[in-house]
């Protein structure tokens, strides 16, 4: 016993000193960016990064500048803060900065499904034949069908659907979205009353799993938690199994597109349940989210919710609700909302957190445009954080907290899009999705999905916050670097059809 203890031992001492060594011994050469390490060894500075990465980053700009490399559990990441300066690193004409392995490693950890060789490109380009142009007017179509079906009821409206409803505006956004944009993508049955009950279980299984997201990425979660991960996972798998989806009509196009690659490719049905997770939670995680932020923003602000309804009320006329289940819409409208795309963009600048990654496939030269240079080392990583580098800087957007409708529009009424830092203009002004390699395939859908919501709920409906003067919540911090932010706590509001003869 004290032998295998004696071993055991030794065998610690031999991992630690494997795990810790290369941290000890490394050292910034020269021309590379300032090397931070942190105190603690491997660990280095992961534990301040998971808890607030926004301020963490902010304290490594103000101490080290515009580049640093920090240490983060056992790996090197350098930031580049100054957006004048991404260009190199979004475009990477050399192919050395590699955005792919970055991805494959993280949905193989999150949702299981093992990536074949393409799926990327097979992704993007799935995106651009069924979610632009004619095909994703026929998307928004059943869009708005589920839409109305979910906050309408299968039977229409009735005379009570005018009396004032109260909920939370994260939840009601939230739970909306969610349902309409997987009935959407992953059709119907005959049953529709079941099809909206399972919707709504499924929706809470969902945002369970959301909650847990931003540490399992991390790997922080409890041992229970770890167990209820890998229940909600096996429940996604099945309930979103190829074999299910036989019993439904009307799957979108975008998804029988993306399956048959993965078919011809050999890859097995267990695979592609796996994969229908992933792209429900990538099509579905921000929406709602987003949402909730556009509709508190104008309620916050009467100003700018009076210019979206008079804008909507130009392009679809007045409002009217028929005896029929459904809203009646032009689509073609979504093509004519100048002032909503501002507060579409102007919410996203706020509200949206993503990191652009790249893994560092050889040492490669980072020319900065002040002129300096700088040496990435080969196997580091090299991360942009555009919340704080762009949509927080004041000299590219003044007042970068303050939420103005206008922000995006030019005076003639034309989407803005010349911003300047340091006298020099910008072109990455904005970036909600991602850019480059990284960007969002599925964001003009997204984007559509949104607007209809809010064009819906600024023309049907009446709505208000419960207390007016409640201040706008504060972000999670567990959700910076993933997407779009959520609140801390929600806000309550109601509702009522307006009147309409």
């Amino acid at each position: 016993m004290v032998l295998w203890g004696q071993v055991l031992g030794v065998l610690l001492v031999i991992l630690v000193g494997y795990l810790c060594l290369p941290g000890l011994l490394r050292r910034r050469k020269p021309q590379e960016p300032p090397l931070d390490k942190g105190s603690v060894p491997w660990l280095g500075h992961a534990i301040a990064f998971r808890k607030n990465m926004f301020e963490f980053l902010k304290g490594m700009r103000a101490k080290h500048g515009d580049v640093f490399t920090v240490q983060l559990g056992g790996q090197y990441f350098t930031f580049v803060m100054d957006p004048l300066s991404f260009g190199p690193i979004i475009k990477d004409t050399q192919r050395t900065l590699d955005f792919v392995q970055y991805a494959q490693e993280l949905v193989r950890k999150v949702f299981g499904y093992q990536p074949t060789e393409g799926d990327h490109q097979m992704i993007h380009s799935a995106s651009s034949k069924h979610l632009m142009g004619d095909s994703l007017e026929d998307l928004n179509k059943v869009m708005l069908n589920s839409l109305s079906l979910i906050m309408l009821g299968p039977k229409g409206w009735s005379l009570d659907a005018s009396f004032w409803h109260e909920d939370g505006l994260f939840q009601f956004c939230y739970n909306t979205l969610f349902k309409a944009g997987y009935l959407s993508l992953f059709g119907y049955t005959k049953n529709v009353a079941q099809d909206l009950l399972q919707a709504e279980e499924l929706f809470m299984k969902f945002r369970r799993f959301d909650l847990l997201f931003p540490r399992f990425v991390y790997s922080l979660l409890s041992p229970r938690e770890w167990l209820e991960v890998g229940q909600l996972q096996r429940l996604f798998h099945k309930t979103l199994s190829v074999e299910h989806n036989l019993e439904k009509d009307g799957m979108s196009g975008w998804l029988c597109y993306m399956l048959q690659f993965l078919r011809e490719q050999g890859v097995a049905p267990a695979m592609q349940d796996k994969f229908n997770f992933m792209m429900l939670w990538a099509s579905q995680g921000n929406t709602g989210p987003t949402s909730f932020w556009a509709l508190l923003f104008l309620l916050k602000h009467p100003e700018a919710m009076q210019a979206v309804r008079k804008e909507a009320t130009e392009v679809l006329g007045e409002a009217r609700l028929e005896a029929t289940q459904f809203f009646t819409f032009k689509l073609s409208a979504l093509q004519h909302t100048p002032v909503l795309n501002s507060v579409m963009e102007e919410t996203l600048r706020l509200a949206a957190s993503p990191t652009l990654l790249r893994a560092i496939q050889k040492d490669y030269i980072l020319k900065m445009a002040n002129g300096q240079e700088y040496l990435l080392r080969h196997g580091d990583k090299v991360a942009l954080f555009p919340y704080l580098s762009v949509h927080m800087d004041p000299d590219i957007h003044p007042k970068p907290t303050t939420f103005k409708y206008d922000r995006f529009l030019n005076p003639d009424g034309s989407r803005k899009m010349h911003f300047y830092k340091e006298g020099k203009k910008i072109h990455h002004y904005n970036m909600p999705w991602g850019s480059g390699v990284s960007i969002c395939p599925g964001r003009f859908f997204a984007l559509s999905e949104i607007k209809l919501f809010i064009l819906i709920m600024v023309t049907y409906f009446d709505l208000e916050l419960m207390d007016p003067d409640t201040p706008v919540p504060s972000m999670d911090p567990q959700r910076w670097g993933f997407g779009t932010l959520q609140p801390r706590h929600d806000v309550r509001f109601r509702y009522r059809l307006k009147c309409m003869e």
